[in-house]
């Protein structure tokens, strides 16, 4: 190891000692709560996550319903289009109730909460805008 590297390395040892030092004399709180207030944080996320999953479910529920009663009101190529958007909907709804089952067990993955929710989102946009025009 050449002298300039000895340098560098206790140097770094020394810089990351003294920012570890002042951190913990100007953290405005204790470790214990500051990952009480990450908990609660994660839990409030959770919560308001599982929330707007059940509403979309709810409403997903509803749109298919309507969707369905106009379906058989419709022929040709605007019935088979319906018929496509209801089964998005549907597979978006089983996926949101999959993923609320998760939420409730603790296993709800950020990533996955965020793409189910926006999936159930378009499925409920585009049987909204769907049955609108018909």
């Amino acid at each position: 190891m050449s002298k300039g590297t000895k340098k560098f390395a206790v140097g770094t040892v020394v810089a990351a000692a003294a920012g570890y030092v002042a951190g913990m004399l100007t953290a405005p709180k204790s470790g214990k709560e500051t990952r009480d207030d990450i908990k609660r944080a994660a839990e409030r996320t959770y919560g308001a996550a599982e929330k707007e999953l059940k509403a979309l479910h709810t409403e997903l529920n509803k749109l298919m319903e309507q969707g369905r009663s106009k379906a058989s009101e419709l022929k040709g190529t605007a019935k088979d289009n319906l018929d496509k958007a209801i089964e998005s909907a549907k597979t978006a709804k089983e996926k949101t109730r999959d993923l609320l089952s998760a939420v409730h067990e603790g296993d709800a993955d950020d990533k996955d909460l965020k793409k189910a929710v926006e999936e159930a989102n378009k499925a409920v946009e585009h049987l909204r805008s769907f049955l609108t025009k018909t």
